[in-house]
Order: structure tokens, then C-alpha cells, then sequence
């Protein structure tokens, strides 16, 4: 057994890290800490040592002196007035967590401050970071635990290496805290990373350790039907293409349908270095023939049935039953929260599996049910609220549907006399104005002519100018300063964009102008909402939780005798989350499943 190190941690801050036997920190083993409080110099406390060289989780002994150490360290860890600070510091807490220690008085994580003032940059893990902040090259975690075949787990390191490398890990924590303190406080998104986002990582710590209950039975029964759907499809592609080939080939299908089936579509056929170019949005071309709709139904069911009805079962965590996503903070350059393991996001709700997918998911208990709370058309109430276009302002304050009332000024008709198809026209160019969208994108999207569409994206902008005028002048103030930034401060550069000789990516410049303020201003109102609600439930003494957060939608595991109030506190945080021109409106559901409540 190694020697205890006699340590005395400092009263200043304090950085920490922990090594763990694998990547969840909810299903791995604490094997070690490690702590810094002086620059260049850090500490490694193994936690689980069993023959002074190799780390054991099995012995009784191994988790006996685990405890005996934790509880050593209970003290520094859980006293809020000890500010300690980390690098992707929710993973070190949900594994204390699981360990049985509440951390509490984090004041900076280093990876989110990174985030904040640098958000194009698309590292911002430790490694990345100390490279280009430091010029320091760190000890790769290759060169403890392998790759491929051969990894082993930290587990099975030898101890001085581990400690070598854990001790790294903190002192780098310790030394880019320092360094981003003074510049977080200086620069205009202090606000946002003091009050937003390093306080979400509680919320977010919160949620990932409730997780939300998914039936393993439903999942089992979609993945079946998925395999015999997947099947079906594949033999009617096969039939109409008259032999059998990997649909999974893009080589195979490139020759298949524009070759031997000769397709024709709305665009000229477009070819890559290896063949002919066969991804979704081409294919979406060719619709009209009947082998494009069952390809993107086959590919569809596929990736759903791989990424969630077999995924999901594989991740329920033995300790409650439930799933536990990972949620990033720093994944979406627009401040959206991007979640992985399972990753929320992309679960679509236009197709029958996705929804059924949906249904799996469930509340936790007998009596509880799940509550679906989601904001109503909140980019475009951005729109209305940053433009201040008068028109468009009048529209939402009416409460009246929005693309019936675009629909009816642009073309000037009664709203009770807007078609169908007019309406949905509107509703195409309403949503597609905030990200660029051109004449011959809403021709593809809504079927116009390109003229037609550009017709209409002139009658548009004559309705409500003032949306034109916010467009134009956010371009221009983009290009003049470099930078376009959110409601609360949420910075983006589009400098190096706007000296491109490339015209297309000046194009892709204007498009980011306009739409980081409009997506990323979402993401800051719900993420003060979630912080608000956070607070909220315990203060209230209720027992409901927040289990996801799902584009700008909230959903909640609400407790028995709970759903009304839960509703109402839901509702007044939501709505009232950042005040504004229109208001914020919130669609609610409740039910036994996610898919019911929304």
C-alpha cells in the first residue's frame, strides 16, 4: 500500500478531478481523486488500493477504505464556503454523488468559461485547452489505457502512473480557472456565465441523476415490428429495383436508381468522388418515384431502431430502472443544450416509430405522471420582439394563429378566407425568414415556382418591414463589428466569416447573424426558466422533478396530488421568464407517457 500523503488543502480555491473506471458516472467506480491548489503542483488520493499496484473495486476491504477516504475528504467537499472549481465539472459531482458526497461551492468550471468566451472554437476539453492556452502538451489518456481491443480501464493502471496524470488533470483545472476568472469578470459575458450557466450545472447534475423510466417492454415489442418493417421495405425496394443490393451502399444505390431505374427529379443529378450523391436531402428530390419513399422509410426505421429501441434498453441503469441522458452545455454554438446517452434530441415526432418511441418513455411511479411543457412558437416571437415590426407585434398580441395572420396580411384577404395551402405558405416563410431561407429553398419546401417564392418573400417583407429592416440591419452590424450576441449577452464572432473571398460562406456569415440571436436568445430564456424551476420545486416542498429538456420544450415527472400546482408554477416560470414585446406562451400535456402528454 502506497503511503498516505499527509495534504493540506488550501483555503483558496481548490481544483478537483476524479478518475473513474469508465465514462458513465452514474454506473462507474470512484477509483481516485485528485486536487490542486497551487499551479505546477497537484495531489492524487487513490481511493479503491488493493495490492499498492493495481486498483481492485471487488473486495469488501478495497470499498471499506474507499468510505474511510471519502469520508476524510466530506468536509472540504461538501462545505459551500470552499470555492473549488473543475473541468466538466457535473461529471466529477455525479460521480461524488453516486459515491454518496454532495459537492457543493463550485465557482468555476473551466470548460463552460471556455465556452462562453470563445464559443466558435470547437474544443474545449482539457487536452485542447491546455495546448492552446499553455503550450502544454498533456499525457494522453491513450498512453494509460490503450485503444480499440486492448483498452483497459483506469482500474488497471498502475497506481503512480494514474496519480502522474490525475494530478495533471487538476492542476490544469486549477491553472485555466485562473486564468478565465479575470477574463469572465471583465467581458460582457460575465452575466451570463455568473447568473446562466455555471449555475445550470446544478440543474443539469439535478436531472441527469433523476433520469426518466422507459419500458423496456415497449422497446422490446418497437424493436421486433422495427426488424420486420425494415425487412418488408428492403424487398419491396428489391422488387421494384429488380435484384438485390446493400441499401446501405450509397455506391450500390447511386447505380440502382440513377442508372438502371433512370429517376428524375427537380434537380440535376448530383455526383460525389465515389458516385452519385444519395443523402436525404437529394433524395427528397426524386419523392415522386415510388423507391425514394420506401429508401427514406427503410433508412428511417433503421437508425431508429439502432439508436434508440436497442440503444435505450442498453442504457437503463440497473440502480432505478431509468435512463439518464448526458447533457452538454457546450455542443451547439448557439447555447443550446445538446444531449447524448440517449441523445433526446433527435427522437422525431412525425413518424409513427418515433412517436411510439416516445411512448416508451414513462413516468416513474404509479400515480405520477409525465408533464410536457413546451414553448409555442418562441423563435418567432424573438423575431417579433427584436425586430419590434409592429405588424408582426399586433399578430401575437391578438392571440390569433400567427401563419393565418401572416397568410392574410401578405396577401390581403380576411383571414377566414386564408386556404389551407396559403397558410402553410406563411407558415413556411414565418419560421424559414430567421435562417436565410431564399426563393428557391421555399420553392422546394412549399412546391411554388421559384418566382412564385420569390414573389412571396417580396409581399412578405412589404407586410412587415420592420423584420426586414431588423434582418438587414443585424447584417450590417454584424460585418461592421464581427459579433452578434443573445438577449443576455451570449456572444458569437463572425469575423473571419465576413472576410472570406468565398461568397458562400459571406452567405453562411449573414445566416449566422441572424439566426445566433434568434436561436441562441431561446436557449437563454429556458435555460433561466429551468434554473427558476429549479429553485422553485424544493422551495415549494413539492416532490415533482424536471427530468428532460428537449428543444424548448421541459418535461417533468410530476408527483401525485401535484399536477395542478406543478402546472401553474410551470406555466408563471415559463411564461415569465424574460419579459418581452409578445408573450411567451406554453403548450402543456400530462399523461402516463411523454408521447400522451405532448
Amino acid at each position: 500500500r502506497p503511503p498516505r500523503a499527509q495534504v493540506r488543502l488550501e483555503p483558496d480555491l481548490i481544483a478537483f478531478d476524479v478518475e473513474t473506471t469508465g465514462l458513465d458516472p452514474l454506473v462507474a467506480d470512484l477509483i481516485g481523486v485528485s486536487f490542486s491548489t497551487r499551479p505546477q503542483s497537484g495531489w492524487y488520493v487513490p481511493l479503491l488500493v488493493a495490492d499498492g499496484s493495481l486498483f481492485s473495486t471487488g473486495s469488501e476491504a478495497a470499498a471499506a477504505e474507499s468510505s474511510r477516504i471519502l469520508e476524510k475528504l466530506r468536509s472540504i467537499l461538501e462545505d459551500p464556503s470552499r470555492p473549488k472549481c473543475g473541468q466538466n465539472a457535473k461529471f466529477d459531482i455525479l460521480a461524488f454523488r453516486k459515491a454518496g458526497i454532495r459537492v457543493r461551492g463550485l465557482v468555476m468550471d473551466s470548460m463552460i468559461a471556455s465556452f462562453c468566451l470563445d464559443p466558435v472554437s470547437r474544443q474545449h476539453n482539457l487536452d485542447a485547452l491546455a495546448l492552446r492556452h499553455f503550450n502544454y502538451r498533456k499525457i494522453p489518456t491513450s498512453e494509460l489505457i490503450g485503444t480499440g481491443r486492448n483498452q483497459i480501464t483506469m482500474a488497471e493502471v498502475p497506481v503512480e502512473k494514474v496519480a502522474e496524470y490525475a494530478a495533471e488533470d487538476a492542476d490544469f483545472a486549477l491553472r485555466l480557472a485562473q486564468l478565465f476568472t479575470p477574463r469572465i469578470a471583465s467581458e460582457s459575458v460575465g452575466a451570463l456565465f455568473r447568473d446562466v450557466e455555471l449555475p445550470l450545472v446544478d440543474v443539469l447534475t439535478d436531472m441527469e441523476w433523476e433520469g426518466v423510466r422507459v419500458d423496456t417492454a415497449q422497446l422490446e415489442e418497437m424493436k421486433i415490428a422495427a426488424a420486420e418493417r425494415a425487412v418488408a421495405l428492403e424487398q419491396e425496394v428489391w422488387e421494384i429495383a429488380g435484384e438485390s443490393f446493400n441499401l446501405g451502399s450509397p455506391r450500390q444505390l447511386g447505380t440502382i436508381l440513377f442508372e438502371k431505374l433512370a429517376i428524375q427529379g427537380s434537380k440535376k443529378i448530383r455526383q460525389t468522388k465515389t458516385g452519385y450523391a444519395t443523402d436525404e436531402r437529394t433524395l427528397r428530390n426524386y419523392e415522386s418515384h415510388p423507391v425514394v419513399g420506401k429508401l427514406l422509410e427503410f433508412r428511417s426505421v433503421t437508425k431508429l431502431r439502432s439508436t434508440y429501441t436497442e440503444a435505450l434498453v442498453r442504457l437503463v441503469n440497473p440502480r432505478d430502472g431509468r435512463v439518464h441522458t448526458s447533457y452538454s452545455q457546450v455542443g451547439a454554438i448557439t447555447g443550446r443544450l445538446a444531449s447524448s446517452d440517449p441523445n433526446l434530441q433527435n427522437i422525431p415526432i412525425r413518424t409513427e416509430l418515433g412517436r411510439r418511441i416516445r411512448g416508451a418513455f414513462v413516468a416513474r411511479a404509479e400515480g405520477w405522471q409525465i408533464l410536457s411543457a413546451d414553448y409555442s412558437q418562441i423563435e418567432l416571437r424573438i423575431l417579433a420582439h427584436l425586430s419590434g415590426d409592429e405588424h408582426l407585434c399586433a399578430a401575437f398580441l391578438s392571440g390569433e394563429d400567427i401563419h393565418r395572420q401572416t397568410a392574410a396580411r401578405v396577401f390581403g384577404v380576411a383571414p377566414a378566407l386564408v386556404t389551407p395551402e396559403i397558410r402553410s405558405r406563411a407558415k413556411a416563410i414565418n419560421f424559414g425568414i430567421m435562417y436565410g431561407m431564399g426563393a428557391q429553398r421555399l420553392a422546394e419546401d412549399t412546391g411554388m415556382s421559384r418566382k412564385e417564392a420569390a414573389d412571396f418573400i417580396e409581399q412578405y417583407f412589404a407586410a412587415y418591414p420592420g423584420v426586414k429592416a431588423y434582418l438587414e440591419g443585424q447584417k450590417a452590424a454584424a460585418q461592421e463589428t464581427g459579433m452578434v450576441s443573445t438577449v443576455l449577452g451570449r456572444r458569437r464572432s463572425v469575423r473571419g466569416l465576413y472576410e472570406s473571398d468565398d461568397p458562400r460562406v459571406r452567405a453562411a456569415a449573414d445566416n449566422v447573424a441572424v439566426n445566433t440571436p434568434i436561436q441562441g436568445s431561446a436557449a437563454d430564456i429556458i435555460k433561466v426558466a429551468m434554473l427558476r424551476l429549479h429553485r422553485a420545486l424544493p422551495e415549494r416542498g413539492m416532490k415533482s422533478v424536471m427530468t428532460m429538456q428537449v428543444h424548448d420544450e421541459l418535461v417533468f415527472d410530476a408527483a401525485p396530488g401535484e399536477l395542478d400546482d406543478l402546472k401553474a408554477l410551470v406555466r408563471e416560470t415559463m411564461e415569465g421568464a424574460y419579459p418581452m414585446r409578445v408573450p411567451l406562451v406554453v403548450d402543456m400535456g400530462a399523461g402516463e407517457s411523454w408521447l400522451v402528454a405532448h
